[in-house]
């Protein structure tokens, strides 16, 4: 059956795509199911084809038609999921979190609107890509980077606004953010920070302004639409090198954290250094059943096998050092006698000047220049091959690390997983990414794939830990386990939706938070 939103007749709903039409015209209204088959989850773990349908997108082109559009939706209370471009895979794509949503596809707003390369900032609409960012400063030829998510193909603006990261000193892209647009679903027009003064000349250089700052407070939430972003570049340095350390046993993870977090609090690397698993290095150069064709998973024994054949470590720190080439060289000498320290350790590095580049996509990521290398995971099971992230924070602590390792690794091996994953280095905290990595066509390992995540969501949470994103279908269980003082944090976030959006019309359930008019379908799938 076609969805529709949940509150509307069919022929009430007819008449508020055509009012939509006379908006954005016919071309760009999508109803149809081949057109709508691109927002709708790639990789959903639910076996049910109904979860997160959406009813129609809509494409708007500009600031104005997106305030007729907003006007439209409070008209018939119509509820619209907002995406820059909708590639957030692993996460839910573009799919809504309320079935019958109409999605707001932002793509079509794809202006690069200010690159400053003595101040090294952009700023840019919702439909610009990591890749389209990163042409622009090679075609002008501006020393500056970009840096990318793992997938080069997805939205800065929707990266940003997820709290995504990357590989390069700018790798967390929400500190790095500065300034932003915003239109709220009364259809006023809000500009943060020093954007607030109409001839400002400071918007993307000073993130305060005057008075409380608003930036963060759209990052995973409902409360408006983000029109225009700004973020600052790294300058294009001198010199790039790129080390990998190779640590031969299981346990050694606790020794590579122990031995980064000084080394990043130190600043002697200030990149997004990567601690990665084994099978994750695996899966992107080989397939599962190039190791082990059997059921559950991969024994302790192939992945020794894997490690000696593919020469690579057990877990592999990757981390990169910026700058003159004097200062680089004599910031690695630190670091590699830091980890040359540890027991079996290996350790290797490649140095790029300005006009060279790395090969591999990895290397490349942690050069400012994106890939999509990443997407080969998909390929590690085989068949119709999909993922589903489970991302909690950790403490930038050994014990931590060896912790949340050890209860992730036995679940998914629980439910007949591999562990792929790995952890990336913020300055404090680790984002502990784990995949798991399933084929669509397997009904059984489908079903488990969803039900694991709320598991492992349950097992960070008994150890204190939380999820800082998680899929559409796990956003209400993940909200629940922020539960200090009864839910406060979430109650008040409820408090500021119902107080923007009285309608609540702007993504009703995004990271849990439901408006008033349609509080009741929370847990609901």
């Amino acid at each position: 059956m076609k969805a529709r939103p949940q509150n509307l007749s069919e022929a009430v709903f007819s008449q508020a795509l055509r009012d939509l039409a006379s908006v954005v015209g016919e071309t760009n209204i999508l109803t149809v199911p081949d057109r709508l088959r691109e927002y709708a989850d790639p990789f959903r773990p639910q076996p049910m084809a109904h979860a997160f349908a959406a009813s129609a997108a809509v494409l708007p082109a500009s600031i104005d038609e997106i305030r007729e559009v907003l006007k439209v939706a409070r008209t018939y209370r119509l509820p619209l999921w907002p995406v820059s471009t909708g590639r957030n895979f692993a996460y839910g794509g573009a799919a809504p979190r309320l079935p019958g949503s109409v999605v707001l596809d932002l793509k079509r707003m794809a202006r690069i609107l200010a690159v400053d390369e003595t101040l090294a900032y952009a700023l840019v609409e919702p439909g610009v890509t990591y890749f389209d960012l990163y042409a622009y400063l090679r075609e002008h030829g501006l020393k500056l980077w970009v840096d990318p998510a793992a997938a080069g193909w997805g939205s800065i603006v929707g990266n940003t606004l997820e709290r995504g990261f990357g590989y390069t000193a700018y790798g967390d892209h929400a500190a790095n953010q500065c300034g932003m647009e915003v239109m709220l679903a009364s259809g006023e027009l809000v500009r943060t920070g020093m954007g607030a003064i109409e001839i400002g000349q400071s918007w993307q250089l000073f993130k305060g302004g005057f008075g409380p700052a608003y930036d963060t407070m759209f990052m995973q939430s409902n409360f408006g639409v983000v029109t225009k972003l700004g973020l600052w570049l790294m300058p294009r340095p001198e010199r790039c090198l790129i080390a990998h350390v190779k640590l031969p046993g299981e346990a050694d993870l606790e020794a590579a954290v122990e031995t980064l977090r000084p080394l990043k609090l130190g600043e002697t690397i200030r990149n997004h250094a990567v601690i990665e698993g084994a099978v994750r290095h695996a899966a992107g150069v080989s397939s599962r059943r190039d190791w082990y064709d059997g059921a559950g998973p991969i024994p302790d024994a192939v992945v020794d096998k894997m490690v000696a054949r593919l020469d690579i470590g057990r877990w592999n720190v990757h981390f990169a050092i910026y700058g003159d080439p004097s200062v680089v060289e004599a910031r690695y000498a630190i670091a590699e006698r830091a980890f040359a320290r540890l027991s079996g350790a290996r350790i290797e590095a490649n140095r790029y000047a300005p006009d060279t580049e790395p090969v591999g996509g990895s290397e490349r990521n942690m050069a400012g220049i994106p890939a999509m290398s990443a997407f080969r995971m998909i390929d590690w099971r085989g068949g119709n091959g999909a993922h589903v992230d489970f991302s909690p924070i950790c403490p930038f602590t050994g014990r931590d690390a060896m912790r949340q390792y050890s209860v992730a690794k036995a679940r998914l091996a629980e439910y007949g997983f591999d562990y792929y994953g790995g952890f990336t280095a913020g300055d404090r905290h680790l984002h502990h990414i784990v995949a798991t990595i399933f084929d669509r066509d397997d009904a059984g390992l489908t079903e488990s794939a969803a039900d694991l995540q709320r598991v492992l969501m349950s097992d960070a949470r008994a150890e204190g830990y939380g999820v800082y994103r998680t899929h559409v279908a796990t956003m209400d269980f993940a909200a629940s386990q922020y539960d200090f003082n009864d839910g406060a944090l979430l109650r008040m976030s409820e408090t500021i939706k119902d107080a923007l959006d009285p309608e609540g019309i702007l993504a009703p359930g995004k990271s849990g938070i439901w408006p008033r008019g349609w509080r009741d379908k929370r847990g609901d799938i």
